[in-house]
């Protein structure tokens, strides 16, 4: 992990003032932008003691009979999702992560943490647990970041309790919006707390959101922006009540074909 970077989220009208605040993860010690809080935020207060999201060793070429069963799990995933014509091939390489768990309470706002691998196809899953210290709480929850470029242009997607929140990150337009659907509803429904397992499929210019095994929303990215980026973690706090948003992540894995 190299960044972790706040951006704030006015759901209400779609639009999000686009706001970037960096803090240290690893050295060497990086620097916060220049671009001013908006009015209308809350003082940003940054996370310190977020574990931070490491790769988990493959198995190896005479692996046990656990890491054996590991590996044809994961290859089974990609060929079903090869199968149902998500992937172009089912052969690829997968990166597994530790675990991760943080607490975050800025109402609006959202947080994200760069891992060190990049991709343009590829899908991300995991299981997530989350739950908001506020029952009549904004759109929160966990997500994952993709196409992160140099200059923090990237995509964010979200599992709310409610919904799928997609949203297209792009410096030349001002700001933040939310991605349209293609396919799908963009719907689910949980209580608070949750948890669901959450994959993102990316494949050219088309992005699919699957929840527990069933696909909920296709999504056209845009043509003129580059989707081979880093990927990241992220999370969404729809209050700033007590602990905001609290999200945990499990079985974290990355697939890219070869």
């Amino acid at each position: 992990m190299r960044t972790k970077t706040l951006y704030p989220v006015f759901t209400a009208i779609v639009v999000l003032a686009l706001v970037m605040l960096a803090c240290g993860a690893s050295a060497p010690e990086p620097t916060a932008t220049n671009t001013p809080v908006p009015a209308t935020a809350t003082a940003t207060v940054v996370p310190t003691d977020t574990p931070k999201p490491t790769r988990t060793p493959k198995p190896t070429k005479t692996p046990n009979l656990a890491a054996t069963q590991r590996s044809e799990a994961l290859n089974a995933e990609a060929q079903a999702y090869f199968d149902k014509g998500y992937l172009s091939t089912a052969d690829g390489d997968f990166v597994e992560y530790e675990d991760f768990q943080t607490d975050w309470a800025q109402l609006g706002w959202y947080n994200w943490w760069i891992l060190d691998d990049k991709a343009s196809d590829f899908f991300m899953s995991a299981h997530f647990k989350w739950s908001t210290a506020w029952e009549y709480n904004d759109v929160s929850g966990c997500g994952f970041v993709f196409a992160i470029q140099d200059n923090n242009d990237h995509y964010a997607v979200f599992l709310d309790k409610s919904r799928i929140l997609f949203l297209d990150t792009d410096q030349s337009r001002g700001g933040a919006y939310e991605v349209g659907k293609t396919k799908g509803t963009g719907r689910v429904k949980f209580e608070n707390p949750a948890e669901a397992d959450f994959t993102l499929i990316v494949k050219e210019k088309y992005a699919i959101v699957l929840v527990d095994g069933e696909m909920v929303g296709e999504y056209t990215l845009s043509k003129s922006k580059n989707t081979d980026g880093n990927l990241g973690l992220t999370v969404l706090s729809g209050t700033n009540r007590d602990y905001g948003t609290r999200c945990e992540m499990t079985n974290l894995h990355m697939w890219q074909p070869k």
